[in-house]
């Protein structure tokens, strides 16, 4: 009968089952992360969360009250000096069990639990989804079109700077247009006055030669 049963035993007596307990605590805090069956990961969130807790208070009589625990310094030493400044922000709520199908020897339900603040890709993903949320949805038309006439007006004055860079540049091609034009009607007038002060300088000699 399993009247007055509050927890499960797993099959194992007090000592094997709080060994078994202690020891996949500590690969937890070194490791943060493990591989187990449903049920162990279920036994061994109610027994690593108040340790966890508890690694919060660094003083000498919390780390005696874990090593009675976990039994093993290095995971001791880990849980203060790392863990704990994890967790510290976390009011409760420091492991995740996850799931991963059914093991296929004896079908058993598999999962994975790690600690909540170690896994940096979900982390990563929550801090953007909280950045790109809004509260509410009011407002988002009338942006966008006040931000529509703001981009047409500095297209324009964009427009209108190019327009004033690029007069210069045709005063400075139809002043050299004009040039142009005034040095040829210059030579154009040289080559007509040659011809006409030779003519008279002909007209003269003949004169001078009638007179002798």
């Amino acid at each position: 009968m399993r009247h007055g049963k509050k927890f499960n035993h797993l099959g194992r007596k007090t000592a094997h089952r709080s060994a078994m307990l202690s020891n996949m605590a500590s690969s937890l805090i070194m490791h943060k992360r493990i591989n187990t069956t449903v049920a162990k990961a279920k036994a061994l969130k109610k027994y690593i969360e108040p340790i966890l807790t508890k690694s919060k208070t660094d003083d000498t009589n919390s780390r005696r009250v874990v090593f009675s625990y976990l039994q093993d310094k290095e995971s001791v030493t880990e849980l203060f000096n790392t863990v704990a400044e994890k967790i510290a922000s976390r009011p409760g709520g420091y492991t995740r069990i996850i799931k991963t199908g059914a093991r296929l020897g004896d079908n058993a339900e598999m999962c994975m639990m790690e600690l909540v603040d170690f896994n940096e890709l979900l982390l990563g993903d929550e801090a953007a989804g909280k950045a790109k949320t809004r509260r509410s949805r009011r407002g988002g038309s009338s942006k966008a079109k006040t931000e529509a006439p703001k981009a047409e007006a500095k297209e324009e004055v964009v427009a209108e700077e190019v327009v004033e860079e690029v007069k210069p540049e045709e005063a400075v091609a139809e002043e050299s247009v004009e040039e142009t034009k005034e040095e040829a009607a210059e030579a154009k007038t040289e080559e007509v006055e040659e011809p006409q002060v030779e003519a008279q300088e002909e007209e003269k000699e003949d004169d001078k030669k009638k007179e002798e």
